[in-house]
């Protein structure tokens, strides 16, 4: 019997059946964890990290040390030849925005491979939205090559890239999609396609939550840049606010220019004392994201059990942490939700209910009790309200906690009459 939680005896009994299930894929997990927590020790150790690095700094943060070691740290563990690394960031989407305006100029023209990107990056490109300082307004031209059966498309891909394209854009997650995430190989199968018909491309991956899922990061195979938020992957839970840019050492340069302003870049930004967070939040990113993945994997392996629709499946390889869940209509998606949200550490109390979310056009439903507002890394689910009234479940910063959040999602469900068992 588990503890401290009144769990259904037919619960406990599909979570061991689970958790058997899972078993060959927590081997999996752990033999990449420990290769990516080796290499990121080894920076650490390459670039002389001491106490000195933590200093706080103020004003103009003219020759911040700990700022510029992470820096270094950072494009070593992410293949890259650069990186930016700062706590003024405010999300995934302020740094991908970063990225994007600080590379590309008026008559450029950026191409989408992996179909329309996720909701809250449409303003930013004027696919949606007023428009009011967007890409397009500055001149920026967008196509997209859409999915095919929610694969890439490589045929479709290689007829699309041509000298009018300045950006070849990756989406490594699925978003709010029901296609797989992307692995590192097919990435690597789109650089290779797109340096063949024009080598002058740029090639930007969108790595939030695939960092530290695989042994090797898009610079590693060819990305020309790769971004991501701190409150996902790569802040390992520790960080609480910030994002990431890796890549070459010219388009890192731009976009240092685009956050702060043109001839200062990387040289200026006070760390404020956050520099202690992010280098640790880097060093237990592999272990954390290991977290992750296994309470999506065994997720998956209990849901399924249970009839619903998973994917990944629990056996599947995988290429982000996010696990999606079919609940079939929105009275299991809210239950589901509640059921997560009374297992987080914090606000266990409150019971989600259907909001309207800004950069969404659907009302949506999330359960996050998590130390940092709206982190990722940490056992979060959300659902737009629309068909087919799947879930998107990441994080899990200890297994054990993810998984009686899973079970207590259950239990309310069968509670409500909404699960068979």
């Amino acid at each position: 019997m588990i503890p401290f939680f009144k769990i259904d005896e037919k619960i406990e009994r599909a979570s061991d059946i689970a958790l058997k299930k899972a078993s060959e894929q927590f081997k999996k997990i752990d033999e990449i964890t420990e290769y990516n927590q080796l290499k990121v020790l080894s920076a650490f150790i390459n670039n002389g990290v001491s106490e000195s690095h933590f200093v706080s700094t103020t004003g103009y943060g003219y020759g911040d040390r700990g700022r510029e070691t992470l820096d270094k740290i950072w494009a070593e563990v992410f293949g890259a030849e650069d990186a930016l690394v700062r706590h003024n960031f405010t999300c995934g989407t302020h740094t991908l925005a970063t990225a994007l305006f600080g590379v590309l100029r008026p008559g450029d023209k950026m191409l989408s491979v992996t179909g329309t990107p996720y909701d809250t990056i449409h303003n930013v490109i004027g696919i949606s939205g007023s428009g009011m300082g967007s890409l397009k307004e500055f001149g920026v031209a967008y196509d997209e090559v859409p999915l095919k059966d929610d694969r890439l498309d490589y045929e479709a891909i290689e007829k699309a890239v041509d000298e009018s394209v300045t950006m070849v854009y990756i989406q490594r997650s699925r978003g709010y999609e029901l296609r797989p995430s992307l692995l590192i190989e097919e990435i690597e199968r789109v650089v290779k396609i797109a340096k063949k018909k024009n080598p002058s491309v740029i090639v930007m991956v969108d790595n939030c939550y695939g960092e530290f899922v695989q042994k090797k990061e898009p610079c590693d195979v060819g990305a020309d840049l790769c971004a991501g938020s701190l409150i996902k992957n790569a802040g390992g839970g520790i960080a609480s606010t910030g994002g990431y840019i890796a890549g070459r050492h010219d388009l890192v340069e731009k976009c240092a220019y685009r956050l702060t302003t043109p001839g200062l870049g990387k040289e200026v930004g006070a760390t404020l004392g956050h520099n202690r967070e992010l280098y640790m939040g880097l060093f237990y990113a592999p272990h954390t994201v290991g977290e992750a993945l296994k309470s999506a994997v065994y997720i998956s392996a209990l849901f399924s059990g249970f009839g619903f629709k998973t994917t990944p499946a629990y056996d599947a390889e995988r290429g982000d942490i996010v696990q999606s869940l079919g609940l079939e209509n929105e009275e299991r998606l809210v239950a589901f939700c509640k059921g997560i949200q009374s297992g987080s550490p914090i606000d266990s109390y409150l019971s989600p209910e259907p909001w309207d979310m800004p950069g969404y056009d659907s009302k949506v439903v999330m359960a996050a009790g998590a130390f940092t507002m709206g982190s990722s890394i940490e056992l979060s689910a959300d659902a737009p309200i629309r068909e087919p009234f799947y879930a998107w479940i990441q994080g899990g910063l200890t297994f054990h906690s993810a998984k009686i959040c899973a079970m207590l999602a259950a239990q309310q469900m069968l509670e409500r009459g909404l699960l068979d068992v």
